[in-house]
């Protein structure tokens, strides 16, 4: 098979009239032609009818197929056939057999006019992605006797292996959904400190002022804010592992409800049905972790191993890992591992009034947790699709509220609009939702990672998205129309 490529534009330099008006190739039918490509190659077949030919007894026509480009920059010729007039071949006959020319492996045939004769032709060459879009020649070259050159011939079989790159398909912007009712919350932890065993607040105890203060400050903050309405304040009580996990139930429970009661008479224009009061009592999850953490610790794997071993029984397993532990070591438990698990969680949940848009774009500066989606998206919506105001109140969005679908759609879809594909990718890579992953995909695909674009067009198949689905099979296909 012939694999030379050769520049059409420097042939047409070199001979401007190269190809002539056809004359035997008006004559010939190209019926049944087929060009595919067949895994990484391109395979051509047609039936060459030349039944209406009438070709020179004295000539030699020599029939080739070119492969060219769209733009005409590459060509590639396929296997020839050579027909000869019947004098022509009597003539070649004569020289072959005397020695004085050489057989090749072209397809030869001969002419009798008037009598029906179609030539089936087939080829198979390497693909490459510049025949996409091109188109298939015919050309005629013409011998007389003695080989001297009768002039060329073409003609254009019209084009082959249409491609057109995939048009990937993505839900366009999401409609935020309103909040009928902004409820919004505010979780913090006092962690105060107690005499052993006690159970009521002692403000001047220790570090128990700045704690109080900071507790304040975190009503003061939710009180003096008008565009705020508390809804209640929950207390919940925890305790270290040390001691029985009976007594340390009570003992969670007294120090939540005394601090509660503290902080209520700080706080007298708070009504009294806003708070609510609970208690854990150990915490040993938290203890488990705590120890998890202690890298540096000598102990470590010891206590750990105890924690393995003891079961249901934590007050026996707390025994036992008080009994392993040197005093320094049962010391640095005491002070270092229990003291953050001795705390009270409370939780300020309040409901939010709806802003304006002049409102929420001030708003939009300091305290978007505030705000809705849907009113975030109006702020975006207020500067025009994809500038840079646009993408910015977007990206606010999705950064306060993460598991929002529609803020992080809406974001990543602005981002794909604009050209930054790294910066989708970055908003959807670690997407669940069927919506977002084929957002995802197309995320890929636009910024040349293939590969990466077809995992996650058919992870969001898997989810039931039939974009991503229609998305897949169109990127696959064009993968092996591209593929050499």
């Amino acid at each position: 098979m012939k694999k030379t490529i050769i520049l059409l534009t420097c042939l047409l330099a070199a001979s401007p009239a190269v190809w002539a008006q056809n004359a035997y190739l008006e004559q010939l039918k190209v019926e049944n032609r087929s060009v595919e490509k067949v895994n990484r190659s391109v395979r051509v077949t047609a039936d060459f009818n030349l039944d209406d030919m009438k070709l020179n007894t004295q000539h030699s026509l020599r029939l080739v197929p070119v492969i060219v480009s769209a733009d005409g920059t590459h060509e590639l010729p396929l296997e020839p056939i050579v027909v000869n007039g019947k004098v022509r071949s009597k003539v070649i006959e004569r020289q072959l057999a005397l020695g004085e020319a050489q057989a090749d492996n072209t397809t030869t045939v001969r002419r009798d006019n008037g009598k029906p004769q179609t030539l089936h032709y087939t080829d198979e060459v390497p693909f490459k992605v510049w025949m996409l879009n091109g188109r298939l020649d015919l050309r005629a070259y013409v011998t007389g006797c003695a080989a001297c050159d009768e002039g060329d011939e073409l003609l254009a079989t019209g084009g082959i292996l249409p491609y057109q790159a995939p048009v990937l398909v993505v839900s366009p912007f999401v409609q935020p959904e309103e909040e009928e009712v902004k409820r919004r919350a505010e979780v913090k932890m006092a962690r105060l400190e107690y005499p052993v065993n006690g159970y009521n607040v002692l403000p001047d105890f220790r570090k128990n002022r700045a704690e109080l203060d900071s507790v304040q400050h975190s009503l003061e903050t939710v009180k003096r804010n008008l565009n705020l309405t508390v809804t209640g304040i929950y207390v919940t009580g925890y305790a270290s592992p040390e001691g029985t996990i009976d007594y340390n139930l009570r003992l969670s429970q007294r120090r939540a409800e005394t601090f509660a009661t503290y902080v209520q008479k700080q706080n007298p224009e708070l009504k009294k049905d806003l708070w609510h009061v609970a208690w854990k009592g150990e915490d040993w999850d938290g203890f488990v972790a705590q120890v998890a953490q202690a890298e540096g610790w000598s102990a470590r794997a010891k206590v750990q191993e105890a924690i393995s071993q003891c079961g249901d029984n934590r007050d026996a397993c707390e025994w036992k890992i008080r009994q392993q532990l040197s005093k320094d070591d049962y010391r640095y438990l005491i002070d270092e591992l229990y003291a953050p698990l001795r705390r009270n969680e409370y939780r300020i949940e309040y409901n939010v009034r709806n802003f304006t848009l002049d409102e929420a774009k001030e708003v939009l500066k300091t305290r978007p947790d505030l705000l809705s989606v849907a009113e975030i998206q109006r702020v975006a919506d207020s500067y025009g699709r994809n500038s840079d105001g646009y993408r910015k109140a977007l990206d606010v969005a999705v950064r306060t509220y993460p598991d929002n679908i529609a803020a992080r759609h809406n974001a990543a879809l602005a981002a794909l609009e604009t050209e930054h594909y790294a910066e989708a990718i970055a908003l959807l890579k670690d997407a669940t939702d069927g919506s977002l992953l084929n957002l995802l995909g197309v995320a890929y695909w636009k910024n040349g990672q293939t590969s990466e674009a077809d995992a996650a067009f058919a992870k969001a198949s898997q989810a039931g998205n039939d974009e991503a689905a229609r998305n897949l099979q169109m990127l696959r296909r064009s993968l092996e129309m591209l593929a050499e």
